[in-house]
């Protein structure tokens, strides 16, 4: 197993979507990259920790690669907007990737000059690469938030959309039963 840490906006989104894939064991929320030891998620939404909101994921590398991972986090999330995703705006949003080997590193930044110089997207990637920091775990509330609540109002206007965009974009790369959710 491999551990991959992603931040690409709020981390109920990248959970609910990314955890359909097929290889994908595991998928916590929480925060990385920050000062705060422990910190709580009144804290980072303030800003000051700078922690981005992230998610864990455990992946079997003989089932999903490392850089289709990363196709599908860039299919989910606009990496070209600096602190901010949709209406959510805060360097606890940013578009960031913790990587935990050099392999990783290397992945990461050779998909992402691919994708500028397939002319992506009309602005620049603004996606950070950096060394994985600690995670911490985000508050038991937080985790597999758009099961828990399908009916409130983000999750049905920009969670539950984020995770129908993934079934689309990969559907021969789900697990078995990811129709909903």
């Amino acid at each position: 197993m491999e551990t991959a840490i992603l931040g690409g906006g709020c981390f109920w989104c990248l959970e609910a979507a990314l955890r359909q894939l097929e290889g994908v064991e595991s998928v916590a929320s929480g925060y990385a990259g920050g000062h705060v030891q422990h910190p709580a998620y009144e804290q980072v939404c303030g800003g000051e920790t700078g922690h981005a909101e992230v998610v864990q994921l455990r992946f079997d590398p003989q089932v999903i690669d490392y850089r289709t991972l990363l196709e599908a986090f860039f299919a989910i999330h606009d990496p070209t907007t600096k602190n901010r995703q949709g209406n959510d705006a805060g360097p606890q949003y940013r578009s960031v990737i913790f990587t935990g080997s050099p392999e990783q590193e290397r992945i990461a930044r050779a998909l992402i000059a691919e994708l500028e110089a397939a002319g992506t997207w009309p602005n620049p990637v603004v996606t950070e690469v950096l060394p994985a920091s600690h995670f911490w775990p985000a508050e038991d509330y937080h985790q597999d938030y758009l099961a828990h609540h399908p009916s409130q109002p983000y999750c049905i206007a920009v969670v539950a959309p984020k995770a129908a965009k993934l079934r689309q974009k990969f559907a021969a790369r789900l697990k078995r039963g990811s129709v909903s959710s």
